[in-house]
């Protein structure tokens, strides 16, 4: 039974009416469930991260407090330093020098090396000296001689020499090339010849030139298309022979080459005809040159 608030509690209440119909009562809605709280979220770490971590007067005094003690502690330390004799450095030890303690009497040093056989005194003088002597029945080619050839090559002339200009050239200055000698030399109607000494500043350079020249030889598109032969005595040198150069309407080119490096010397031959040329007449070339080094 409910009660009125406005009925007072002596009175009896009234009586209630009837029943109203079934379809006319509104059912009774259940009670909404409580939503829960929403969990806070937590800061982005880009807030976390913009953000100092608060430092109280206990950690200035800790950080001030060490401070003082570095500072008397480096004072006390050059003050106890200063006031101490000076030690002397101990003996270095060298046991295994190559040279003698004492320098040798006069009587005793060894001559210097000839220079025949001083391969550095050799190669820098005039390069020029050091190509072969002009085979017999061989003579100066006339032509350079008119353009002004002394026997000296500019590194971009001798870089036109290659397909490649600009790369040869660029990688030649990185090997550390020093300066080209060469001689021209030509006999009867066709048959030239060209002698190149190219000198680099290390020995490793030189032989690498070579190398480098030597690997293609094999190719057929640029090389000789075989694997040449060994020269005698140079140790890497090899000289090849190229199959003719044949073109409708021009005279067949042949064409020999040798390859070899001797101390800082890279030496590079070729013979070109339009008769066939033997590997006698290139082998002996290279020969006269090789001794010549």
């Amino acid at each position: 039974m409910h009660r009125d608030d406005n009925i007072s509690d002596g009175q009896p209440e009234p009586p209630a009416g009837p029943p109203a119909p079934a379809d006319t009562l509104a059912p009774e809605e259940p009670p909404a469930p409580e939503e829960p709280p929403a969990p806070e979220e937590p800061p982005a770490p880009a807030d976390l991260a913009g953000r100092r971590r608060p430092r109280g007067r206990t950690t200035l005094i800790i950080a001030a407090a060490a401070l003082l003690g570095i500072a008397g502690g480096v004072a006390v330390g050059y003050d106890v330093q200063a006031g101490r004799e000076p030690t002397p450095l101990t003996a270095l030890s060298q046991p295994d020098l190559a040279y003698p303690a004492k320098a040798l009497p006069a009587a005793k040093k060894p001559d210097p090396l000839p220079a025949s056989q001083d391969r550095q005194v050799r190669t820098d003088g005039d390069l020029r000296k050091l190509i072969a002597p002009r085979p017999k029945g061989w003579e100066e080619d006339k032509l350079l001689t008119t353009l002004g050839w002394d026997g000296w090559l500019g590194v971009e002339d001798y870089a036109l020499d290659f397909e490649d200009e600009d790369y040869m050239y660029g990688n030649l200055l990185d090997q550390g090339i020093r300066r080209v000698a060469g001689a021209a030399w030509k006999k009867g109607e066709y048959r030239t010849a060209t002698v190149w000494l190219v000198q680099f500043r290390s020995g490793a350079a030189a032989a690498d030139h070579a190398e480098d020249q030597r690997s293609y030889m094999p190719d057929t598109d640029h090389g000789a298309g075989n694997e040449g032969s060994a020269l005698k005595g140079s140790g890497n040198g090899r000289y090849y022979i190229f199959p003719a150069d044949r073109k409708p309407g021009y005279m067949p080119v042949h064409h020999a080459r040798a390859i070899f490096q001797r101390g800082d010397v890279m030496v590079d031959i070729n013979v070109f005809d339009t008769a066939p040329i033997s590997e006698k007449d290139i082998r002996t070339l290279a020969e006269r040159q090789l001794e010549r080094l």
